[in-house]
């Protein structure tokens, strides 16, 4: 065959297992290479990356498989995450992608490997956990698109399972004052009263430290989030940029933060060196920060049976607090800074429910100004 031109690439055979072997020069002045059993098949190969280095697509990293990848992946990445989303991706690589699709090839994946993955999940795990395992995958093919790894991501054409729909429990107000009068001389009283006067999350409620409290201003600075961690309890960074923000007090969570105090000064006299000194606004009976399963089983649950009402998720007390609050026509934009949204099409979109009242009281409003007495 005729000799072929610079940057065309080459085509021999392997003598030492009779192979073709074809390879290209790399803008670096590396060398790529291709095997392949036959002349015709490893000609194709060279074709197909000699057109994807001219439009700029060959992935010129060295070989690796999907476990070598996410491992240093996550090994990369950690850094920059909150622990709890670290383990999170953590358990997702070890129990899920590793075992299943570990050894293929990195730029051997497709979205057929994907969506058999997704099927075979879907066998045992939920939607909503099948749907996070994709975004984890879709997270790190990300990654190795900017490292070079790739040259597309292949969970962009895998559709992945619709998360299950949790339907919001909300409280109306007259179920909130039963709550908060159930609560009543309770340890934690000051803990419900916050969480349906601020909206605050359970995590940013038992991360709270006295430092970011200012009764006398009314104000609290959120600054990070409880969260259980391979290491045990940590305060993290906030979830988003917009969940570090100030939160304005109305008088009732003031007042029970200075009874809570108080109550809490006596404790700490009480138990003397045993008491650990973490500044925390919510601690256990010797200063420790309270695990969420343990205010859900020990407190929570047992004050929705003494007010009589139904069992919700103490998540759920965010959706009240902000479906009371635009029920009363406070402006959605106020809303969103009180729970840290990013976004106010994301408070819109999760209390759409409230905006038919809205609604009827806005056109209320125009019959008032427009109409004649």
């Amino acid at each position: 065959m005729a000799r072929r031109g610079n940057g065309e690439g080459s085509i021999h055979k392997r003598q030492s297992d009779g192979r073709w072997c074809a390879s290209i020069t790399l803008h670096d002045g590396s060398r790529k290479h291709f095997l392949a059993k036959t002349r015709d098949e490893v000609a194709r190969k060279l074709a197909a990356a000699l057109a994807e280095k001219e439009k700029g697509t060959l992935v010129v990293a060295p070989r690796q498989s999907v476990r070598q990848f996410f491992a240093a992946w996550l090994a990369a990445a950690k850094p920059s995450l909150r622990p709890r989303t670290y383990d999170r991706y953590e358990e997702y690589v070890r129990l899920h992608i590793t075992p299943d699709i570990g050894r293929v090839s990195l730029t051997g994946l497709t979205p057929q490997h994907l969506q058999r993955l997704y099927a075979k999940k879907l066998e045992g795990l939920s939607p909503t956990t099948v749907n996070h395992l994709h975004a984890t995958i879709h997270k790190g093919l990300s990654t190795a698109v900017r490292w070079g790894a790739l040259h597309r991501n292949v969970a962009d054409f895998v559709d992945p399972p619709r998360p299950d729909r949790h339907e919001m429990a909300t409280l109306n107000p007259e179920q909130a004052r039963k709550l908060l009068e159930a609560t009543r001389g309770n340890r934690l009283e000051a803990l419900y009263v916050l969480a349906i006067t601020t909206g605050l999350r359970q995590g940013e409620l038992l991360g709270l430290r006295w430092r970011d409290v200012d009764l006398d201003a009314a104000a609290l600075q959120i600054r990070g989030s409880m969260q259980a961690t391979k290491e045990g309890l940590q305060i993290a960074e906030p979830k988003t940029p917009g969940s570090r923000r100030q939160v304005m007090m109305s008088q009732p969570p003031v007042d029970a933060l200075r009874r809570h105090r108080v109550a809490q000064a006596a404790e700490r006299l009480r138990m003397g060196a045993a008491w650990e000194d973490n500044d925390l606004v919510f601690a256990n009976k010797v200063g420790r920060p309270i695990p969420a399963g343990h205010l859900l089983r020990r407190s929570f649950e047992p004050l929705l049976k003494k007010a009589g009402l139904a069992r919700i998720r103490f998540h759920d007390l965010r959706h009240t607090s902000a479906t009371l609050l635009l029920g009363q026509n406070v402006h959605p934009k106020i809303v969103q800074e009180m729970l840290g949204h990013t976004r106010i099409s994301t408070t819109m979109d999760l209390y759409s429910h409230v905006t038919p009242t809205m609604q009827r009281e806005a056109a209320a409003a125009f019959d008032a100004i427009l109409m004649k007495p």
